[in-house]
């Protein structure tokens, strides 16, 4: 007879952490066990690419390599030990608007994909840090410098690397103690714009 169901959204609307894709991931994987249709993981993942191209990630979890246009997917290396500090001005970005306005043709940098893995591999924390990109960021930090700002703020506090998230306007910055993640979250108030900030540990 169908379902009724009432979210409680604790990730950030157009934060560029797919907070609507998880959603969609927790309801076909709830839906599954609900109805005990049997369905794999890799049967929810096709269903999962037809509502959102992070839907499939999400349904995964963990550490992957996304590819295509995010159905492709490869297990990773974890990442490892550090703790992220996530911090989310008080704006929104649309995905749609910084995919259209992206000029891939016009890329002067692209992610050192193979470099990443490797770091991810020997757990060179460093490497991976000095290998993070987002190719987004050429649009949406045009757009809202404040991602920039917080960026280089970050990285002044101690931060090992600090990133865009997604299409924005969240920006994640690396650390590897907690105490000098605390004390960057702390020196954050100085931002009126971030509305959000919290320290996490990566899943492992």
């Amino acid at each position: 007879e169908g379902l009724s169901i009432k979210l409680r959204k604790f990730i950030p609307v157009a934060a560029g952490m797919a907070g609507g894709s998880s959603n969609c991931a927790a309801a076909l994987k709830g839906m599954n066990q609900l109805f005990d249709l049997g369905l794999s993981i890799d049967e929810l993942c096709e269903i999962g690419v037809t509502l959102g191209a992070d839907v499939p990630y999400c349904i995964w979890g963990g550490t992957a390599l996304s590819e295509g246009i995010g159905e492709k997917l490869s297990r990773v290396d974890a990442m490892p030990e550090c703790y992220i500090l996530i911090a989310k001005p008080g704006i929104s970005v649309s995905t749609a608007f910084v995919y259209q306005n992206l000029n891939l043709s016009g890329l002067a940098k692209h992610p050192d994909i193979d470099g990443m893995l490797e770091c991810l591999r020997t757990k060179d924390l460093k490497g991976i840090c000095d290998r993070l990109e987002n190719v987004l960021e050429t649009v949406t930090i045009k757009e809202y410098p404040i991602i920039e700002e917080v960026k280089k703020h970050l990285m002044d506090q101690g931060a090992m690397g600090a990133l865009m998230s997604g299409s924005g306007p969240t920006i994640f910055a690396i650390f590897q103690d907690k105490k000098t993640a605390d004390n960057a979250l702390k020196s954050l108030r100085s931002i009126e714009d971030i509305k959000q900030a919290y320290v996490v540990r990566p899943i492992r």
